[in-house]
This record gives C-alpha cells, structure tokens and sequence, in this order.
C-alpha cells in the first residue's frame, strides 16, 4: 500500500488513541510520559518513506531479483484508498516488468504474512482489474506477485524463510486449491550479506536502525532519535533524505511508540478486570475498549472501527456480556 494514502488514516487513529496533538508531534515530541528504550523495537514508518521513491524501490528490486534496471519511470507504484484496514496494509506495492511486489518491513516475526497477503492482493487486483470483462470469453492477465517481509527485530530469527499460505490451514496434510508463499529475509547485522552489500538502501537503512538502538540505550527516544539521525547526516547515510523530512521520521516513531504504549496499558487495565473471567476476557475487554473510542472520536460503527483496528468479531465477543 502506498503509504500516502492508508498511512495518513493510521496517524488520525493513533493520534486520537494516543492523545497526541498535532502541534506535539510535528516536531516529534510527545505529550505522554517518556521513557527510556532499552528494548524498545522498530516499527518506524522510515521504511515506508523511503520506498515512496521510485529509485529506492527499484533498488530493492534489483538486488533481490538480480536484475539491473535503471529507469526508475518502469516501477508503477500501487495503491488502496480510504475504507482499507489498518491490519491489511503493507509498506510498498509497485509494479516492475509485470511483477506486482509487496514489500514490508517488520520487527516482530509474523506468520500470518500470506493470510494477510491474500486479502491485500485480492483488493489490489480488483482495482487493477476493475475495467475488465472477467466475465467475457477472453483471459485477462494479472501480474505475477512477490510478496517480500524484511525482518529487522531482535528476536533471533533464521537468515531466510519461506511462510505459506497452507501452513495455515486447519488440514494441512490435506490437498489445498489455492496457495500463496511470502519470503521473509533477515537484514539484521550478519545475515544476507550479499542482499546487503548489493543494496545500499537496505543497507543505509539498517545502519540507522542500530544507530537508534546504540543511542536508545543511554537516552530517552526523543534524544536517542536525534542523535541517529545526526550521526548518519554526518556520515552520509540517507543523509539528504533525513534533512528533508527529518520531521516526519520523529513523528512517526514517537507515534508508533505512544500508541504501542497506550493499547499495551489498555490490555493490561483490561485484563486485570476480567482476570477472574481468565484471559480470553481480559482481551476481549482490551479490544472492546479500543473499538468503543474509535466509535465515540470518530463517529464511525462498530464494524468500521473493528475493521481499522483489524479486530475480529471472535476477538470482541470472547466473554459474554461485553455489550451489556
């Protein structure tokens, strides 16, 4: 998904979930209590940012597909407008040479990648092919679609791995008509060097990544983030990117992070109140309670804001009662 159009609704939700204001955060400074970061992990939108350049993208491209393209008017970004859900989004889709690429970026290893692939390539394709006869005796072509999750967290996770689709269903010894593979590289430190030494976005990216962990082990976020971004201007790396949109990039972490904050304190208050009931109450209070404030702030139903939030109806009805 491009991030100029889902992006832009995820910030209004956090923000008003966060309690953040619009003059905090422009400079990226928070109006929640700070805290220190020692394990704090990375789910910055810079990623995003940075694949909203063509030349980025087809960067990515070549040096994982090993091609050499230099016309970065061949890359035709991909993506959904309003209605889409927070949960079914992505941080780059562009098409080159009639491959359709999905690209994200994640901290916290995800297995359910091709379950949420699907649902965005099947939105994906019913815009690329809203004005053509699929009921008509011609075949219609779709792009071929590679689905690629850079994993940069701090859990030990394998140099490579291959999710499927079929690893998910409730019969996986059974034959499946439909399958769906997404490839999960590591570009941590050490790992997929020859990705890494052929792609200096990916590369430029990462060095930024530890450079916020180094500084967030002695400093708040705010400071730890300045400092990163400091260091590589010095250094060259991303440097013009950060001096145009420096502001962006503290935005986005405090955002990120705050929220991450909020709805972690709003789990635990929540299971705390249902730990007689167990866990499964607790969560589904958790959850129940971020639906009701999307409702009230936004003005919005019920199935709009569990659908931003990507809450499941099971997930918010786990206990009897809750609507009472």
């Amino acid at each position: 998904m491009c991030f100029l159009s889902s992006r832009k609704k995820e910030i209004e939700i956090r923000m008003l979930l966060t309690g953040i204001s619009q003059e905090n955060i422009q400079t990226g400074v928070s109006c929640t209590e700070r805290r220190q970061m020692p394990n704090l992990e990375y789910k910055s939108d810079v990623f995003s940012m940075l694949l909203q350049d063509k030349k980025n993208a087809l960067e990515i491209y070549n040096a994982l597909n090993e091609t050499n393209y230099k016309d970065s008017s061949l890359v035709e970004m991909q993506s959904l407008s309003s209605g889409i859900s927070l949960s079914i989004r992505n941080d780059a889709s562009f098409i080159v040479s009639s491959y359709l690429n999905l690209y994200e970026h994640q901290s916290t290893f995800n297995p359910n990648m091709p379950v949420r692939s699907l649902f965005y390539i099947s939105r994906l394709l019913e815009k690329l092919l809203k004005e053509k006869d699929l009921f008509g005796r011609k075949l219609i072509r779709i792009p071929n679609v590679k689905c690629i999750v850079f994993y940069n967290g701090l859990e030990n996770q394998p140099e490579k791995r291959v999710l499927r689709l079929s690893d998910a269903l409730e019969h996986p010894d059974r034959e499946t008509d439909i399958e769906l593979i997404c490839t999960v590289y590591n570009i941590n430190t050490g790992y997929n060097a020859q990705l890494m030494n052929s792609c200096g976005v990916l590369r430029d990216y990462m060095t930024f990544v530890n450079y916020v962990r180094e500084f967030g082990r002695g400093y708040q976020l705010e400071k730890a983030l300045n400092l990163a971004i400091d260091r590589c201007v010095k250094e060259h790396v991303l440097a013009e990117f950060f001096r145009k949109r420096r502001g962006e990039v503290l935005k986005s972490f405090m955002l990120d992070y705050t929220f991450e904050r909020r709805m972690e304190l709003i789990r635990r208050d929540s299971y705390q109140e249902g730990e007689a009931q167990g866990r499964a109450e607790g969560e589904a209070r958790a959850f129940q309670k971020s639906v009701q404030e999307l409702e009230r702030r936004l003005g919005i139903s019920t199935e709009e804001a569990m659908d931003l939030l990507g809450v499941t109806a099971e997930q918010l009805t786990e206990t009897k009662g809750l609507h009472d």
